[in-house]
């Protein structure tokens, strides 16, 4: 009796760990598929580029660098990878960790030592938000870093909520309808900064990271502001994603999808010229008719996202 329930909780096992490993599969064919999409729209990598990979210990830049592993094994195109951290002597940062991470990838990478923390501290009055600064400190370091490696590209882990967080925030808060684009020039010029991860959905990356068990390092210096302006947006498209299934996907196609004559920008599209006689452009004045819009927002079920992971397992980069 014994043997036969050992048997079956065996068995059962067995079909729990194939499960998973069907699970995780899928998993990560659906973000290889939407890194590897993201990659191709935005011509992110070209043949001989040499990409720094920069890794803050987080769930977000794991990920980033295991997906572009992956996609390294089968793009038509050849491209080098060097993982880059900035240790910002942050008390208890655990150094240790990610040195010992990567030597057992057997990845090129670069442990890079400022102490960023300590200006941060020295400059920014107690209560107050960390980020703006430390975002400039860090930046200008890895930029220096990049021309030290000789790197081509500069890749960033932030994925589609990032992008639509910022959206939010220059909407809410800087009066701009503007994001965080998925390729642009760095800030001096010099570098290209790549987001490969852009059209990944937050729920899969921490899935991905659970799943893969990523030794995560937390950050102690903005990890205690609770109030800070991008988690309130966080919140915010959180809780309508729970209430209203859909409402992010169609929000980040419509990010996509921008017509110039509908805002209001004199930059963007000439207002002024338009007279009796002028053509209609983008539907005239119908573009919000309600009827023209569906009730809910289209849904894509994991399934159909699997199923078009399916069909654009290997793509081409060019």
């Amino acid at each position: 009796m014994a043997k036969q329930a050992t048997r079956k909780s065996k068995e059962q096992s067995e079909m729990n760990s194939q499960k998973n490993q069907y699970n995780f599969n899928k998993l990560q064919k659906r973000l290889r598929r939407d890194a590897g999409q993201a990659i191709v729209d935005f011509k992110m990598i070209e043949e001989g580029d040499r990409i720094m990979v920069c890794l803050s210990g987080g769930k977000d830049s794991y990920t980033l660098l295991s997906i572009l592993q992956n996609l390294q094994k089968s793009a038509p195109v050849n491209f080098s990878l060097v993982a880059v951290n900035l240790d910002q002597k942050q008390p208890g940062f655990p150094e240790h960790i990610l040195p010992a991470y990567l030597e057992e990838l057997g990845i090129e990478y670069k442990i890079v030592e400022e102490n960023t923390y300590g200006i941060v501290k020295e400059k920014i009055p107690e209560g107050k938000t960390t980020c703006s600064l430390c975002s400039r400190l860090r930046r200008g370091i890895l930029y220096r870093t990049a021309t030290e490696l000789g790197a081509t590209k500069i890749a960033l882990g932030h994925h589609r909520d990032d992008i639509l967080q910022t959206v939010f925030l220059n909407m809410f808060y800087g009066g701009k309808l503007k994001g965080m684009p998925p390729k642009l020039i760095s800030d001096d010029g010099k570098h290209i900064v790549i987001r490969p991860l852009a059209y990944c959905r937050e729920k899969d990356i921490e899935r991905y990271a659970e799943a893969r068990a990523f030794p995560i390092i937390p950050c102690n210096l903005c990890g205690s502001q609770p109030n800070l302006q991008r988690q309130v947006i966080k919140d915010m498209l959180r809780d309508w994603d729970k209430r209203y299934p859909g409402r992010i996907e169609t929000m980040f196609r419509a990010v996509k999808n921008v017509v110039p004559s509908h805002l209001s920008d004199l930059n963007l599209f000439d207002f002024k010229s338009i007279t009796h006689g002028s053509e209609v452009i983008d539907g005239g004045d119908l573009a919000f008719d309600r009827e023209e819009l569906p009730s809910q927002p289209a849904v894509e079920s994991d399934d159909q996202l699997d199923f078009q992971a399916d069909r654009l397992d290997v793509v081409e980069i060019k």
